[in-house]
C-alpha cells in the first residue's frame, strides 16, 4: 500500500488549487509564500508528478491537479462538515413517566419542544409509578411516591388532591356528593381507596360505591369520565388542561389530599446536564404555577 501524503501539504494544495495563487494562498494560510511553495513541491514530489504548471501569469492545474482538486474538496469538505455538526450534536433526553401523570405532562413537553428545540426529549410511558436508574438508562423519570420520602435528587411537581370528575353535561344534576348515588362511580384503580377516601372527607357514605367499573389506570378513566359514561375520581393538578379545554369538569369543590405527590427525580450521585437542568426548572415552574 502506498504511503499517503502529508495532510498538512494536501490542505496547502486544497486552499492553493482554489486561487491558483501561491502568494493569495499563503495569506489565507497564515504561512510564508517560500512555506506554500515547499509544501506544494513535496507533496509533488511524494505523488511523482506535478499538480500545477507553473506560468509567467501565474498557476494552473495540471490534469492530476483537478483530480485532486475534486477528491481534496470531498475530503475536506467532510471534514467541515463534521466539525460543524459534531460540535453542536443536540443531547436528546431520555423522560420516563408513568401513563396517569400523561395529561399533565405531555401538552406541556410539547410546548417545551416548541420553546427549546434546541434541548429535544424522548418520552418513555409506562404504568409504574417508579424508577431504577440502576437497570433503566433514563437521564429523569416523574415518579408518583409518598411525599416525605424523597431524596435529594427529586424536584417536587404537586401534591395528589382527589376530586370527582365527570362530564360537562353532568354538572346540572350533581349539586351535593349525595348525588353521586345516582351515578356510576368510575374507579381509576382495581380498589376503591380513592373514592372512599373523598367520600369520607365529604361526610358521605354512598350504596353504590363498590357498583361502578374499575380500570387499570387514571388515563381510562378520566376517557370514560369526559364521555359521559360516569364520574371518576382523579387528581385536580392533572385534569387542569382537559378542564380548560371543556372535556371534564369538577362538580364539587372539595380536594382531598393522599399523602402521595409527583416528583421529577434523575439518577443519585450524578449532576444533571445543562438541558436537563432547564428543563426540571421549567417543568417545576409550570407545576407550581
Amino acid at each position: 500500500m502506498k504511503r499517503l501524503p502529508p495532510l498538512p501539504a494536501l490542505h496547502t494544495f486544497w486552499v492553493t488549487a482554489q486561487c491558483c495563487n501561491f502568494t493569495r494562498a499563503a495569506e489565507q494560510l497564515h504561512i510564508t509564500q517560500g512555506a506554500v511553495s515547499r509544501q506544494i513541491a513535496g507533496l509533488e514530489s511524494h505523488l511523482g508528478y506535478a499538480l500545477f504548471q507553473r506560468q509567467a501569469r501565474g498557476l494552473s492545474l495540471t490534469e492530476e491537479g483537478r483530480e485532486w482538486s475534486l477528491r481534496a474538496q470531498q475530503v475536506f469538505g467532510l471534514i467541515v462538515e463534521a466539525v460543524e455538526q459534531i460540535g453542536s450534536r443536540r443531547e436528546t433526553l431520555q423522560l420516563k413517566a408513568s401513563t396517569c401523570v400523561m395529561r399533565w405532562l405531555l401538552p406541556r413537553l410539547m410546548q417545551w419542544q416548541c420553546e427549546r428545540p434546541d434541548v429535544p426529549v424522548e418520552l418513555t410511558t409506562t404504568v409504574a409509578y417508579t424508577v431504577d436508574f440502576r437497570r433503566e438508562q433514563f437521564d429523569a423519570a416523574v415518579i408518583y411516591a409518598p411525599i416525605a420520602e424523597q431524596s435529594a435528587e427529586a424536584r417536587h411537581l404537586f401534591d395528589e388532591q382527589l376530586t370527582p370528575v365527570c362530564a360537562p353535561a353532568l354538572l346540572a344534576v350533581l349539586r351535593t356528593p349525595a348525588d353521586l348515588h345516582g351515578q356510576v362511580l368510575l374507579h381509576p384503580t382495581r380498589d376503591e381507596r380513592d373514592w372512599a377516601l373523598w367520600l369520607k372527607a365529604a361526610n358521605t357514605r354512598l350504596g353504590n360505591l363498590a357498583q361502578g367499573h374499575h380500570f387499570e389506570t387514571l388515563d381510562l378513566a378520566m376517557t370514560v369520565a369526559s364521555q359521559g359514561s360516569g364520574v371518576a375520581i382523579g387528581d385536580s393538578a392533572l385534569i387542569g388542561e382537559d378542564v380548560k379545554a371543556g372535556r371534564l369538569a369538577t362538580p364539587f369543590e372539595l380536594r382531598v389530599p393522599t399523602g402521595m405527590g409527583y416528583y421529577l427525580v434523575y439518577p443519585p450521585g450524578t449532576a444533571p446536564s445543562a438541558g436537563l437542568e432547564a428543563l426540571m426548572k421549567w417543568l417545576v415552574s409550570e407545576a407550581h404555577a
